[in-house]
């Protein structure tokens, strides 16, 4: 695919090392002639210098061929006007554009082809803000993946000493809990991904990677460490766009406390939050955490825009006795450097924000994709169409289809129903098919796999 990047920023520069890998035609385009320069010398790409909502720059970038736009600079209004610009002059046939500002997002109909052409909207703090909330509600949990709107859930956990599987084959979970499907999709040891067979023996301090209906998930969680109890008490540093969403969203079952330094920010918190209490101050103000009765929160959740702040007052609400902390991290490169010390979780709003741009650019009906921690594997959820003739997987058994190597179906979602994925289990048209990728050099075969063949047409 020939496919523009307007913003060379940390998601524009991460979704064009992902593309880059994998064969596409990538041209980047940014003001900011050093930020080119460092990608052009990392990445097979082409680089354009100039704003990308102007036509000749867009020109220049390869517009008038491009099968696809995607405009992830900082300012919304350069990524609304860039679009309207591929449509009218280029005719791009796939427009995905970055919009932060709810104020937009609200308006129905004001992204339509008769408006301003988007295909696709990607709102970077809804993301986050829903991917908090899915931790928020599985307690314990360090990554949660909703599949099918939801049906179905992937999710991680640590095992711990002690649990009921621990030292245990995996095959003996169907023992455990005759009347819950599941499967175990990958396991991280020691940060190395495993391919999980009936054999594989699961030890203390695994990350393991399951899938089971949503109804299903904390039955089993409970085989792999002792239960968290539901969260009551969370509080928030940072009255942000994610604070701000995050607290309207939970407010309501939870009680929740943002902590936010700018006295208009407060007002306003104070005026559109229902229950939520909102405090003055800086999170990392000890007297404050003190006084607010930081050891009996369930949740310390550090979501302001400056990463050393953030870490700063986790460690700090840490060690004033609050049960959990997440932090929000921007700097991918410090992700990996803190989670799972004092911070229980860390929150890389680049990942997530490219798991949404990836499902978008993949070709075959892929509906999403994730990476699973430290972006060591992925999660790929696809969709089976055409019949027998026309596609490589429909009505086979799995284990006639030819995946790749290092690559496992999980489940399969069929209408309604969440069906673990079997040997023998036959894929159906409209089938919703997660697979598990340990390499994400195979991500075009699996692509393939699911494109239809000419005889569908």
């Amino acid at each position: 695919m020939k496919i523009i990047i307007l913003g060379a920023g940390q998601v524009g520069g991460t979704l064009a090392e992902h593309l880059a890998s994998e064969a596409n035609d990538i041209t980047v385009v940014d003001t900011d002639s050093e930020r080119l320069r460092d990608l052009g010398d990392r990445l097979d790409i082409r680089t354009v210098q100039g704003r990308g909502s102007f036509p000749t720059v867009l020109r220049q970038a390869g517009a008038d061929d491009a099968d696809m736009l995607v405009a992830v600079t900082n300012s919304d209004e350069t990524n609304m006007v860039a679009c309207q610009v591929a449509h009218t002059l280029f005719h791009t046939p796939t427009k995905i554009a970055r919009v932060r500002e709810a104020a937009y997002l609200t308006r129905a109909g004001l992204f339509d082809n008769d408006a301003i052409p988007v295909d696709v909207l990607i709102s970077p703090e809804q993301v986050v803000t829903n991917y908090i909330k899915r931790l928020i509600e599985h307690p314990g949990a360090l990554q949660v993946i909703d599949f099918a709107e939801g049906k179905a859930q992937l999710v991680a956990v640590k095992a711990y000493y002690g649990g009921p599987l621990v030292g245990q084959q995996l095959r003996q979970l169907r023992e455990h809990m005759p009347n819950v499907e599941t499967r175990v999709a990958a396991i991280f040891r020691r940060d190395r991904p495993i391919l999980p067979q009936g054999d594989t023996v699961i030890e203390a301090d695994d990350e393991v990677f399951f899938i089971a209906a949503k109804a299903n998930i904390r039955a089993v969680m409970s085989e792999m460490r002792r239960l968290d109890e539901s969260y009551k008490r969370i509080v928030i540093a940072g009255g942000g766009q994610i604070g701000e969403r995050l607290a309207e969203a939970i407010e309501s079952r939870y009680q929740v406390k943002i902590i936010e330094m700018n006295p208009a920010r407060c007002r306003y918190l104070s005026d559109t939050l229902d229950s939520t209490v909102v405090l003055l101050g800086s999170a990392s103000d000890r007297d404050l955490l003190l006084e607010e009765n930081i050891a009996d929160a369930d949740i310390f959740l550090a979501l302001t825009n400056d990463d050393e702040a953030n870490i700063m007052s986790s460690l700090l609400a840490k060690r004033l006795g609050a049960k959990k902390v997440m932090t929000i991290i921007n700097n991918p490169a410090y992700v990996d450097l803190i989670q799972g010390g004092d911070i229980d979780i860390a929150i890389s709003p680049q990942l997530a924000t490219i798991g949404t741009l990836l499902a978008h650019v993949r070709r075959g009906d892929i509906v999403s994709v994730h990476s699973l921690r430290r972006g060591a594997a992925e999660a790929i959820e696809a969709i089976a169409h055409g019949d027998a003739k026309s596609s490589k997987v429909i009505g086979r058994a799995i284990e006639n289809i030819g995946l790749p190597p290092g690559t496992t179906i999980g489940a399969i979602i069929r209408d309604e129903e969440v069906l673990i994925a079997h040997d023998d289990t036959v894929i159906e048209t409209g089938d919703h098919v997660i697979l598990f990728l340990v390499d994400k050099k195979h991500i075009r075969d699996v692509e393939k796999l699911f494109h239809v063949g000419l005889s569908f047409f």
